[in-house]
Order: structure tokens, then sequence, then C-alpha cells
């Protein structure tokens, strides 16, 4: 058959120097990558199986093997599963097409130093190619279950490789690494050494549910009869189905690293075993740190499914709700069909009933990290705490439980603090639960809005992640205590002894009403209102929503989903005890000519929306009227 050779994509070329000269010092991970790939493959010829019973497949002895020859310098893996077809080896192999690889590069450069490098190496799970790090040539036959002609693959990492069909493949994959010498000093171990083997399978790939089989070199000396049997390398034992004293806590966390492509232990183990009329094993982890995708809309969620032992599928999205789609792990259910499908899952109650009581049994682990492990509680919280909090929106039922095990920052301290927290240290007569939203802590803090409850030494909640815009009203209200913004509606804080009282207050209110009226028929295109502030101590003026508008924030959001949002019209407040407020309301009572005045209005507007982390509506207009009174003052 012609050999046809291609070049790899750019980024595929990037990606395999960075392999070759690797600088992830554990070079021990490609055969745990090597050996993963084959169980996956292994699993889903068994899955197909049981699905379709015309497919001309041996399954009879499913395992993985791993072949040595000291002379010719080679390691094979090798296994009877699924296999490639020719046009899904060029998909797969050829094109890295689906391993984020632009992602990977791109955050490689920005990484600091090279243990950082090393990580996101660990993080993206590279798998198949993790062999150019020990080998200079990479060879992979491998022939479809079911077809009859193989395909061979064969790259030296160069920039190239090239693709034969061949007939005499058997069914399955083989990858042959033709090793580069040892080199102890770069981690480089030699890999053509059984023992070697043996301790890397044992490590990383014990708890594999298929047989990893050691094959024997053969005999070179004339006469010698001793051929060995072909010996397994791992106990194959499912670590859900053993109980907890039988497993020590590092082949979790290898099972864990295996399942969710992870290279950090994970940060909480969780098992939960249900017996009765429907009985299922889980064995759940909740990793030490937020995946890079965690927030993209192809993020593969959910948990693999097993039934008595047998692999279902990967990404079970049924069996945890969305907002834990960080969670990894294994369930195995005794009573579920082998043949069961997604489109199934969504429907059987035996699914909803296990979901309920994942999803449980998840929050009372994070409610027992916080009060018995609160370090291990606030990585998780600085992890995936905003995602979380999309059950507050999207699950009423667990509501109450999501906010026991939320905390969120506050100015009463650095540290978070929980609702609870915040309600037992509330001021007396203090009725709400104030709270402030925006980009970062250090914007929102040196708001305007703030200016009053900093003043009083009122606690406020600051909220800067996106969902916080949607939960506060969805929430509403904890222990009887409404949530509210303090920038929407009007704030009442209570006058102090050294304040103005209401008489003063509303002559005030008259003293101003002009310049308020004036002003809001400047204004009119974008403020429905211009009003006197109790809420402004040092600036000069500020922008709030009516209590029931959206924010702009909010508005931004929905536009981006695609949705049209009616633009909304904000009230400015002006502080009446500020020097340009008390100026601005002279020149208006003695002014005839006020051209002048209204751009001091638009200047005014203009600040109010910077200050909040907005946008004038005309910038360079903005910009110009600024240098203008800059001016003017030299």
């Amino acid at each position: 058959m012609p050999t046809e050779t291609f070049e790899f994509q750019v980024e595929a070329r990037q990606l395999l120097q960075l392999m070759i000269h690797s600088v992830y010092s554990n070079k021990d991970v490609f055969l745990r990558e090597l050996v993963s790939n084959a169980s996956d493959a292994l699993d889903k010829l068994r899955l197909a199986a049981l699905r379709d019973d015309t497919l001309d497949a041996d399954v009879s002895d499913l395992h993985i093997e791993i072949e040595i020859d000291k002379d010719a310098r080679t390691l094979t893996v090798r296994d009877n599963g699924i296999g490639m077809s020719y046009d899904e080896v060029g998909q797969l192999i050829g094109t890295i097409a689906h391993s984020g690889t632009a992602t990977l590069l791109k955050e490689l450069k920005e990484a600091e130093d090279g243990a950082g490098a090393e990580g996101l190496i660990g993080q993206f799970g590279v798998g198949f190619y993790s062999g150019f790090m020990v080998a200079d040539e990479v060879t992979l036959v491998t022939r479809r279950a079911g077809e009859t002609q193989g395909t061979r693959w064969t790259s030296r990492g160069e920039g190239t490789y090239t693709l034969e069909k061949v007939d005499d493949a058997p069914q399955g994959t083989a990858v042959t690494l033709h090793l580069k010498p040892a080199d102890p000093d770069n981690q480089l171990h030699d890999y053509a050494s059984e023992w070697k083997i043996r301790e890397i399978v044992k490590r990383y790939s014990d708890f594999i549910t298929w047989p990893i089989r050691l094959v024997p070199q053969a005999a070179t000396a004339e006469g010698d009869d001793s051929a060995r049997e072909p010996e397994t390398l791992n106990s194959m034992k499912a670590l859900w189905a053993r109980s907890r004293d039988e497993v020590s806590d590092d082949e979790y966390h290898e099972l864990y690293k295996h399942i969710g492509h992870d290279w950090r232990d994970p940060l909480e183990t969780i098992r939960l075993q249900a017996e009765g009329t429907f009985e299922y094993q889980a064995l759940l982890f909740l990793p030490s740190h937020a995946p890079h995708d965690l927030f993209t809309q192809g993020f593969q969620r959910g948990v693999q499914l097993y039934v008595k032992r047998v692999f279902i599928m990967d990404d079970c999205e049924a069996l945890l709700p969305p907002y834990l789609r960080f969670v990894k792990g294994v369930v195995d259910a005794a009573d579920l069909s082998l043949n069961v499908s997604r489109e199934i899952l969504q429907q059987d109650r035996h699914i909803r009933m296990m979901q309920r009581r994942l999803t449980k049994k998840v929050l009372s682990t994070v409610k027992d990290m916080m009060t018995g492990a609160p370090d291990r509680y606030a990585t998780f919280w600085r992890e995936f705490g905003a995602v979380l909090k999309e059950g507050l929106v999207t699950d009423p039922e667990n509501r109450d439980a999501i906010l026991a095990v939320s905390s969120f920052a506050t100015t009463h301290d650095d540290e978070p603090t929980t609702l609870k927290s915040y309600v037992e240290r509330m001021k007396d007569g203090q009725e709400d639960i104030y709270y402030i939203t925006g980009e970062s802590r250090q914007s929102i803090e040196n708001s305007p809005h703030m200016e009053a409850f900093r003043d009083r030494g009122i606690e406020v909640l600051l909220l800067t992640d996106p969902v916080d815009e949607v939960w506060v009203d969805a929430v509403g209200e904890y222990e009887g205590k409404a949530l509210r913004s303090v920038t929407k509606g009007e704030i009442d804080l209570g006058a102090r002894e050294d304040e103005k009282g209401d008489d003063e207050r509303k002559k005030q209110t008259e003293e101003y009403a002009g310049l308020l009226g004036w002003m809001k028929e400047q204004l009119d295109e974008d403020i429905k209102e211009v009003r006197l502030s109790s809420r402004l101590t040092v600036s000069a003026a500020c922008i709030v929503s009516d209590a029931q508008d959206l924010t702009p924030a909010l508005e931004n959001m929905y536009r981006a989903m695609g949705q049209e949002v009616p633009r909304t019209k904000r009230i400015l407040e002006l502080n009446p005890d500020h020097r340009l407020v008390k100026g601005l309301n002279q020149a208006y009572k003695e002014s005839e000519d006020r051209t002048v005045l209204v751009e001091t209005t638009e200047l005014l507007h203009g600040l109010a929306v910077l200050a909040e982390g907005g946008q004038p509506k005309e910038p360079a207009r903005f910009v110009k009227l600024v240098a203008d009174r800059l001016e003017r003052t030299l």
C-alpha cells in the first residue's frame, strides 16, 4: 500500500517540540498516558459489543500488553480494544483537533518559570504525544474492530508523519516507542528495563480494570526453554468496591488522576454506598484546582457511569447538576440496563434519585470541610465558589444548603464571611443585608456608593463574580433579612447625632429643587431623575438604579446571551454638601446664560458614570470637555 506523508498543524508541531524538549521533569507519566488510552479503547469495545450483536470483534480476552525489546530499545504498549480507522488516525493523531492546544501554548508562554510550565503540560493531559518525551520515533499500528484493514502511523516528531494502510494488523492499537538513550541527569530513565516498567504501572495504573501484562523478552540463548508466561502487573480491583481500610489515599489519588486527567492530588475524596431497592456505589473527588475550561460551553462535565463494574459512559451529566460540573469520579449502579443511553438517563427516576443523593452528599462534604478543615475549604471556595453559586439560581431545592457553604468577601475583614456570620454582626436597627457587585474588590470598595456605609461602619458584602448579579435577585432574602444592593433605590441609614435632621434636609431639598429640575431636563436622554443623595459623604455625585431595575452589568450579560433588553435610564444623585454641587447650585441661581453650566452638568454625569466603572456615552466629547476645563485653569 502507498505511504502518504502529512504535515502536522502549526500548533501540533509546537506541542511536539515541547514534548521532545520537555520541561516536564517526571517523564514516567508517558506510560500512564498510553495505558490510560489503551484502557479507554477496551472500555469502548466492550460497550460497542454490548450494543451491537453483529460487531465482528473478539472480546473474550480484553487486555493491555507491554512488550520490551532491550536489543532494539523499543517499548510497545498494545491493546485489543476498539482501534481506529484510517480516517480516525488522521483526525485524532495528526491534528490534535480537540486538545485545547492553542490555549496550552498561550499559557505556557505566559508561565513565569519552568515549574509553572510543567504544571500546565500535566494539566492539559497531552496523552499520546507524551511518548515523544522518551522516544526518537513513534509508530502506531491500529485496526478498528469490525474492519479488515489496519493503519500504520509513524513520526519522528519533526513536523511530519506518515500514514499507510496495512493488511496484517491485529484488532486494537499498538504504540511502539523507539527509546532515547537513558539520561539520568535529565530524569530520562531506562524504559527498556522491566523493573522500571513494573514500578510505573504499579504506581499509576494498578486500579485499571483490565489486565496489564508484561510480555517477557524472548529467550536468546540456544536451548533455553525457560519461556515465561506474561505477567499481570496490576491488581484490577475496583477501588469503589473495596472497603475504606483496604485502600490507601495514594490509590484513591491515582484513580482520580486517571479519570480526571489531572496531575495534582484531589482536595477531597467522597465515598457513598446506597443499599435497598436501588443499589449503587459512588467514589467522587473534589479537585484541588479549577480546570482552565470550567466556564466554556464545551466543558465535559459529569462522572463515569458503570453498571456492575462494566463501563457504560464517560461524563454522565445526569448524575450531578451543572453547578457541580467540576466533581469527578465513578458511580457504579447495580440495577441499570447495560444499553442505557444519555436520553434514557435524563428520564430515569432512579437516576434522578441518585442525583439528589449525590448532590446532597457533595454539599454536606463541603460543609464538613468548612467546619473541620477551613484551609481546604478556603481552597475549594477560591477555585469553585463562582460555579457553585450558580446552584442558588438553578437549584431551589438545595438553595439553603448551598447558602450554608457559601462565603463572600466583605468590608468587615480580609477573609470571606458567611451570611450567618454577617447577620450575627449586624448593627442594632439594621434590617437589610447590604451588598455591592462589580468587577474587582478594589474598584467596588472605592465606589462612591460605599461612602455612607463606610462612614457609619456598616458591613457590605463585596460580590465580584458575574453570577452574583443573578443569584442575589433569585434568593432575595436570608433569615428574613432582605438582600439589598447599595447601588439601587434610596438608602436610608438613619441620621447620626452630628447630621442634619428632617427639617434641615427638607429645607435643603427646597434649596436645590430648581437645579435638580433643570439638570433633569439637560440629561433627559440618559437620566430619569436627579435627586439629593443620602449615601454620599465625599464624592460629588453617583449613578444609581431604581430598586426594581436591571443593573448595567446584568443588562450587558443578557445582551451577551443574545437577549434583547431595553436600555434603562438611571438616577443621578448629588451630594448637597460637596463644594462642586454647592457652586453649581449658586451659579444656576445667578446665571442667565447657562451654556457653561450645561457642560458642567455633562461632566458631573460622566464622572459619576466613570466612578462606578462605566463609560461616558460619548467618550471623545467627554475628553474634550475635560481638556477645555483644564486649559481654562492655566
